[in-house]
C-alpha cells in the first residue's frame, strides 16, 4: 500500500510518501501526485518512508518533475529511501531527477 502524508503538522506545500512506490499503485499515485502538483506551485516530496521501488515508481517521479517544469512550478524530492535511491543510481537518472542524492558511505563498496 502507499499513502500520502501531509508533513508536520502546519498546513503547507510539504508532502511524505509511505509504502511502496511501484506498479501495483502507481496510477492511484500518479493521479493524487498531479492533483497535489495542481494546488501547489512549490511541492515538497519525502521520500524516506518509501519500502519499495521499481521503474514505474521512478516514470512517476519523473512525469511529476515534467509536468512540474510544464506548469513553471517546483518539485523537490528529499530524503529519498534506500531503495529509491538504489533504482535511481541503477538506471542512471539522479541527473533527470535534478534532486540532490545522498548515498550512504558504504555505496558501491564489496562486501567482505
Amino acid at each position: 500500500m502507499a499513502t500520502l502524508h501531509r508533513a508536520g503538522e502546519a498546513p503547507g506545500n510539504a508532502f511524505r510518501l509511505e509504502g511502496e512506490l511501484n506498479i501495483f499503485h502507481g496510477a492511484r499515485l500518479r493521479d493524487e501526485l498531479l492533483a497535489l502538483l495542481a494546488e501547489h506551485a512549490d511541492l515538497e516530496l519525502d521520500l524516506a518512508d518509501v519500502v519499495d521501488c521499481d521503474s514505474c515508481g521512478i516514470q512517476l517521479l519523473l512525469l511529476l518533475k515534467r509536468e512540474a517544469r510544464r506548469q513553471d512550478k517546483r518539485l523537490a524530492l528529499m530524503n529519498h529511501s534506500a531503495c529509491v535511491a538504489e533504482v535511481i543510481q541503477l538506471l542512471n537518472l539522479g541527473m533527470e531527477l535534478g534532486d540532490p542524492l545522498v548515498l550512504p558511505a558504504d555505496h558501491g563498496r564489496a562486501s567482505a
